[in-house]
């Protein structure tokens, strides 16, 4: 299957994303990645060998991690790459947050944005994705997101490992005057195989870095992997478990004061006054401020703050949002779905002269709401504004943004503006945003010097999200004399998350008369071989801000396309697994997932009375999932017994860490497909906390299996893809079992 993408459209695109097929069409070269050692700090006799590793005279190896730790095990899985070709001993490694450089961009995100599948090897997706890789590497892209640390790190820190391994055997080598073949190593050590003399990566450590880093480095064969592959420890656990982990809430400065803020409940709306009066008598109130984003109260704890807040008197301007409601937008949706035909992102064959020639043709209507992020760490920045330096503690998926959005609102040089990053007491794609940073160092502006934590309520959080983007698909597919499915048209009307995105940080930038590949991923990119599909996406605008939520377009598209297989394999009646694999001839690793998926789970086999299963496949972020949901209905709740998920994520670097985030992934989107809905009213988003935003209860919890297919082929996400296929696999058992078709999130028995 193609995406009809015209040139001047994919010459557009390039333009707008900052020039992104002007930088060249090889993606970053491996000394591009490897870096200068001078980027990273040193202490106590340590010695750096490149921008990723160093080590101490006591052989003690650290590690530069660039991407955030939310919980996804990035501080164990990324050293474990560098260490695997350096051999160092595990047990002398130690991790610390890698400083923003160019170095440690997340090139291998872009991909996500590239509009090709994932199978499409043609010329066009190649200078694409190339293109795209060279634009987040010349954009100094250092973000935590898209299911991209590993893959991204792949090539990079083995490559850094590799090397520093080289320079240390050169180093070995020269001491002994022997030739590097004539040494090995192992466990941390550089032995001379003539002699069993032995040194130690910390004696041999000054000298390696005084050489010209080899340019000829070849990584292992997987065969002599003794880290890749093999379950280890977190790094992060044991500091988690103690309690003296450092999250962005518990930052503390010296001298800090604290804030709280309160934001237009309408968004877009304006402050029109303030009465700040009664505030300012309060016990510990210091400052009543406004800032662009709202109204924020400082004081000497952030309970006064909050209290004190609850006293001031705003008033908002008029805006024209103000009556808007969900059944607003879902009209808007509709209408939009009518009028106009959007952009051409997956064809094949001549879906329209196939509903010509139809015996039959089925048409079914999906919708998905807007969903909140809920990270149970509540939205905050710590920052300091004095003598012309910005210094900020934010948990963020993003620091070159958070640094560079500092910076302007600071209205100083990037240099100096000195960024830290805590633990995130969850991500989700909420900590991509940067406007916690900006509220923060607008703060510190007016303090004379203070430290400020800014912490929003719970309250704050929920109602001023970048929230998943309520989207709805409208389904034809044309069906011929002989039950045989001869084409698919999907049309799926949802907000640009790449717009809004870039609305925020560029305004200048932001387009939306473009093609997004986000906001229909996972719809025009099916593996199933029909012999005519047409997909087509059209992007109303509304008031609600919308961001990256766990899968993206993934999160709504799954459900809409794997539902409507479903109904298809019904209509045409066929087993809906047996249908799947019918349909599945040019993909076999998707069907060797969906075959295990549906033994583990013992698709066919009885089960007890008043339980049913539902199936569900999907690739996304370069993997493939599938799902198996056991469910039954119980005084007309539903309940989710069992989920067996079987993954092919390509080589797998940490089994428990793919394992743990199947388990999060599947309770994550089940919490969504129960539960999840933002709705507004008054132009303003009605839940408040988890009383209204609901999630799965461990009472409620079923028991997950995860199974991973052994792959050789390169490192898929594991963050995200476990999450698009859970609601289908669900409500596709309620079909099986009452035939009850949902096609409508969160599931409602009442209302399919």
């Amino acid at each position: 299957m193609r995406v009809s993408v015209s040139r001047r459209q994919f010459l557009i695109t390039g333009a707008a994303m900052s020039g992104g097929l002007l930088v060249g069409c090889g993606k970053p070269s491996a000394s591009d990645r490897l870096g200068d050692k001078g980027i990273l700090a040193v202490e106590g006799g340590e010695v750096a060998l490149n921008g990723w590793v160093k080590i101490g005279p006591d052989g003690k190896v650290t590690v530069a991690v660039p991407r955030s730790e939310m919980g996804q095990g990035v501080l164990t899985a990324l050293p474990m790459l560098l260490v695997e070709e350096l051999d160092a001993r595990w047990e002398d490694v130690q991790v610390e947050q890698a400083p923003v450089a160019q170095i440690y961009a997340n090139a291998t995100m872009m991909l996500n944005v590239v509009p090709f599948t994932s199978d499409d090897d043609s010329v066009m997706a190649r200078v694409a994705r190339a293109s795209m890789q060279r634009l987040g590497y010349a954009l100094s892209l250092q973000v935590t997101g898209g299911s991209a640390s590993v893959r991204d790190a792949w090539e990079p820190m083995r490559l850094a490992g590799a090397t520093a391994r080289a320079m240390l055997v050169q180093a070995a080598a020269t001491r002994w005057s022997i030739t590097p073949a004539q040494c090995q190593v192992e466990a941390g050590h550089v032995i001379n195989t003539k002699t069993g003399a032995r040194l130690g990566f910390g004696e041999l450590a000054k000298d390696a870095s005084a050489l010209t880093p080899p340019q000829d480095v070849r990584f292992k064969d997987p065969s002599q992997y003794k880290l890749i592959g093999k379950p280890m420890a977190r790094q992060d656990i044991p500091a988690k478990v103690n309690g003296s982990a450092e999250f962005g809430i518990d930052v503390k400065r010296e001298g800090m004061v604290y804030a709280a803020i309160a934001q237009p409940p309408v968004f877009g709306a304006k402050v029109a006054s303030v009465d700040s009066q009664a505030a300012l008598q309060r016990k510990g109130v210091l400052k009543v401020l406004q800032i662009p984003q709202g109204v924020v109260v400082v004081a000497n704890n952030w309970w006064r703050a909050k209290q004190a807040l609850a006293e001031v008197k705003i008033s908002y301007e008029a805006s024209p949002n103000d009556k808007v409601s969900s059944a607003d937008i879902r009209q808007r949706y509709k209408d939009e779905l009518a009028a106009k035909d959007g952009f051409t992102y997956g064809t094949q064959g001549d879906a329209d002269g196939a509903f010509k020639q139809a015996a039959k043709v089925i048409e079914a209507d999906y919708w998905a709401p807007f969903l909140a992020h809920a990270a149970m760490e509540p939205i905050n920045c710590v920052a300091q504004v004095k003598d012309g330096q910005v210094e900020v503690w934010c948990s963020t998926q993003s620091p070159s943004l958070a640094k560079w959005k500092a910076s302007q609102v600071a209205g100083v040089d990037s240099d100096k503006v000195k960024l830290h990053v805590p633990f995130l007491g969850g991500g989700f794609g909420r900590r991509l945003e940067v406007d916690m940073v900006e509220q923060a160092v607008a703060i510190a502006k007016q303090l004379d010097g203070k430290p400020v934590k800014l912490v929003w309520t719970r309250e704050e959080d929920m109602q001023h999200d970048m929230y998943r983007p309520a989207a709805l698909s409208v389904f034809r597919a044309a069906v011929d004399a002989k039950g045989r499915v001869t084409a698919w048209s999907n049309r799926v009307a949802a907000q640009s998350v790449s717009f809004d995105s870039v609305r925020r940080l560029m305004p200048a930038a932001a387009s939306n008369a473009m093609p997004d590949k986000n906001q229909i991923e996972g719809a025009f990119d099916i593996p199933y071989d029909f012999d005519s599909i047409s997909v087509r996406q059209i992007r109303p605008e509304t008031h609600v801000p919308v961001g990256s939520w766990r899968s993206v377009g993934h999160s709504y598209n799954a459900f809409f396309t794997e539902s409507f297989v479903d109904e298809l394999a019904w209509a045409v009646r066929q087993d809906p697994y047996a249908y799947r694999r019918s349909l599945l001839g040019k993909h076999p690793r998707h069907l060797a997932v969906l075959d295990l998926a549906a033994s583990k789970a013992g698709w066919g086999k009885p089960l007890p009375a008043g339980r049913a299963r539902g199936i569900a496949l999907h690739e996304s972020f370069g993997s493939i999932c599938a799902e198996v949901a056991e469910v039954s209905v119980e005084g007309g709740q539903v309940k989710v017994h069992r989920v067996v998920c079987v993954i092919d994520c390509g080589t797998v670097v940490n089994p428990d860490t793919v394992e743990a985030q199947m388990q999060s992934s599947i309770v994550y989107g089940l919490s969504a497909a129960l539960f999840g809905e933002i709705t507004i009213a008054n132009g303003r988003v009605e839940q408040t906390s988890f009383p209204s935003y609901d999630a799965v209860h461990m009472a409620q919890m079923p028991v997950v299996e995860a199974h991973v297919v052994p792959s050789t082929a390169a490192p898929g996400g594991v963050g995200e893809p476990g999450t698009p296929p859970i609601a289908p696999a669900v409500t596709n058992a309620i079909y099986a079992l009452t035939k009850n078709r949902i096609r409508s999130l969160p599931i409602r028995l009442d209302h399919a």
